[in-house]
């Protein structure tokens, strides 16, 4: 089971907006490390939006630390993060957590006091829960509708249904 609960989220949100200021510091969180591609914005939008960045100066304005890590090139990575001139790994290569760990010893805070926001299980869930972060998945902005994505959502299903089981489970038990 404990290997299983690599791939589980330790939350579910409908998008990046929901987890705002208010409830990352009810959580005792001081900083987020943000997957980009379908999570902040689709993969067509090279730069942030207003909204975006509204979201990203409020989460600042509270405290809470912020740092990019994908699986994207260099060149997509930088040129979103430009405006907003957040630490960044590019090329992260995720499931490894060797990218979400230089956001960790970037931010210089406990894993404890920290989680990854991200669309995917088999990367960005497993890369958080081995560098030791909490997982809190959003929905993915725009799928595409390649095979080998509608495959890999296919392959979620069963640990998003852990996950509502044993949110169902602890609700009960409060």
């Amino acid at each position: 089971m404990k290997r299983i609960r690599l791939l589980v989220p330790d939350g579910m949100y409908k998008d990046i907006y929901e987890i705002n200021a208010q409830l990352l510091m009810s959580l005792g969180k001081e900083g987020v490390v943000f997957d980009i591609d379908n999570t902040v914005a689709p993969y067509e939008i090279l730069r942030p939006t207003q909204e975006m960045k509204d979201y990203f100066t409020s989460l600042g304005k509270s405290g809470i630390k912020i740092a990019f890590v994908s699986n994207n090139k260099n060149d997509r990575a930088n040129v979103f993060n430009e405006e907003l001139g957040f630490f960044c790994v590019p090329d992260a290569s995720k499931p490894s957590p060797k990218g979400i760990l230089r956001c960790v010893k970037h931010m210089g805070l406990p894993a404890g006091k920290m989680l990854l926001v991200g669309d995917q299980i088999f990367t960005d869930c497993l890369a958080a829960h081995l560098a030791k972060l909490e997982f809190y998945m959003v929905k993915p902005i725009k799928d595409k509708n390649t095979l080998f994505f509608r495959i890999k959502r296919f392959f979620e299903k069963p640990f998003i249904h852990i996950y509502k089981k044993m949110k169902v489970k602890n609700e009960s038990n409060a």
